[in-house]
């Protein structure tokens, strides 16, 4: 029941320094603050500053843990990870974080992103003898920094950095230490943020760390170390920022919740941007304008104030219907998106409507939900996408599926639209979506338009490592 037709980020990842604090609730609150970057499988490791204790599973974070295993990761240091597989299968031995014994004791490692190069990588460390017990290139990563050569864990992880390339936002956790690094091209968001205790903690998105009371929170820069211990804060450069930096696009559009900042913007201002831009370049002839819910509702908002047109709902989304294990039974799984969305016809009946989506990945469920959408009673349905058509595949964390499976890669903005059955279809161009955003570089748009800020290997699958 997952959203099939939007992409899908690889996972948040959490990091809490806390001293005299027991921090594994601390880690709860904030990884389920980040549950919707994954909803495959959560882990919580802390240390008591001698023993890493560990519980993960697969599931949502609150199916993983209750109180009962909370009591039982005691520490006032700890990392957590909530997933979405994009490099290994969704499997019990992929679910991090990932705790070794190394020469330089304990340390887990959890990862969000991906490694463009993790194949050459892998047969590096597999030729040397050492042995892998997960698939994915998370697993690299750790395995490389138990073998890395250095007097600290900052130099180790700073000497490995080199031979890295592409996503990676990570969190470290030793017996006495937390560290975190971004890659330096920035590809994935991590900031950092002091706790009311005193303590400091680290995670993918800033709502994050709003939930658990952070303040002068900040983003970790591209090619930054950050090491939480006894000694505080304290940071240094890995590798010098990219000379031309590639943030995520997407977490604008979809991924970051909105009371998040990325690329010090509000996301939900950003959004509301992206849908004025859409007026501007597409206006359509219309009684309402509704969004998609949920991430489209602040691209509606811009739409209808910029154009004037009402905004309202149309569709109602039956939230939890996406976070059930429970298999639907086949004459229920013919209803399709019918069983994550319901209509207001009251809203809809004899109605010119402008549908706000905030993309279009397999083309999967827009026809389903325009179905609906006439079904109640709408006399004209306009679908308005807040960025250009997705064309190409991410290989830098983003789960948005092959070529062959991309619907843009494979039609015309014409074919899409007769393919869904809507009146009209307009995609917001790539120079519109960067005015929205107010930045004209320093942003990855591979997806759209096929030009990858480093070499990718484009044969290479999520489950390559399983074949």
């Amino acid at each position: 029941m997952n959203d099939l037709d939007k992409p899908h980020d690889e996972c948040g990842v959490i990091a809490i320094y806390a001293p005299k604090e027991e921090v594994a609730s601390i880690a709860y609150f904030g990884l389920f603050a980040l549950q919707h970057r994954g909803q495959e499988a959560a882990g919580i490791a802390v240390s008591d500053g001698k023993v890493i204790h560990e519980h993960k599973d697969l599931g949502l974070v609150a199916q993983v843990f209750n109180p009962t295993i909370l009591a039982k990761l005691p520490g006032h240091l700890a990392i957590g990870h909530t997933r979405y597989s994009t490099t290994g299968s969704s499997t019990l031995r992929n679910v991090q974080p990932f705790l070794i014994d190394t020469q330089h004791g304990p340390l887990a490692v959890a990862h969000n992103g991906n490694l463009v190069n993790a194949g050459a990588l892998r047969k590096i460390i597999l030729q040397k003898g050492v042995g892998l017990s997960a698939s994915s290139d998370s697993a690299l990563l750790t395995m490389m920094l138990a073998g890395a050569t250095g007097d600290s864990w900052e130099e180790r992880v700073k000497n490995t950095m080199p031979l890295w390339q592409g996503a990676y936002s990570l969190v470290f956790l030793t017996k006495d230490q937390v560290l975190a690094v971004r890659d330096p091209w920035g590809f994935r968001p991590l900031s950092v943020g002091q706790l009311p205790c005193g303590g400091y903690a680290i995670a993918s998105e800033s709502g994050s760390l709003q939930t658990i009371g952070c303040e002068q929170i900040r983003e970790i820069q591209p090619g930054e170390i950050i090491s939480l211990d006894a000694r505080g804060l304290i940071s240094l450069e890995g590798l010098p920022p990219a000379k031309k930096t590639a943030r995520c696009t997407f977490e604008h559009i979809y991924f970051s919740r909105p009371d998040s900042v990325w690329d010090d913007l509000s996301v939900h201002q950003v959004r509301q941007h992206l849908g004025a831009e859409l007026w501007r370049e597409n206006p359509v002839a219309a009684d309402i304008v509704i969004p998609v819910p949920d991430s489209s509702i602040p691209a509606a908002i811009g739409y209808a104030q910029a154009s004037g047109i009402p905004y309202n709902d149309g569709f109602i989304k039956n939230r939890y219907i996406g976070r059930t294990f429970i298999q639907p039974t086949d004459s229920l799984r013919r209803q399709g998106v019918a069983l994550k969305f319901n209509t207001l016809a009251s809203n809809l009946k004899d109605k010119r409507v402008i549908v706000i989506d905030d993309s279009i990945v397999r083309g999967n469920t827009s026809g389903p939900l325009i179905k609906l959408l006439r079904k109640a009673g709408a006399r004209e349905v306009h679908l308005c996408i807040t960025c250009p058509p997705i064309a190409h595949p991410c290989f830098m964390g983003v789960d948005m599926g092959s070529c062959e499976e991309l619907i843009a890669h494979r039609m015309s903005v014409d074919e899409i639209k007769n393919f869904i059955g809507c009146d009209s279809l307009y995609f917001l161009s790539l120079e519109g979506m960067m005015r929205a955003i107010g930045r004209n570089a320093g942003y990855c748009n591979a997806c759209f338009t096929g030009n990858y800020p480093i070499a990718v290997d484009e044969m290479h699958t999520k489950t390559g490592f399983e074949d």
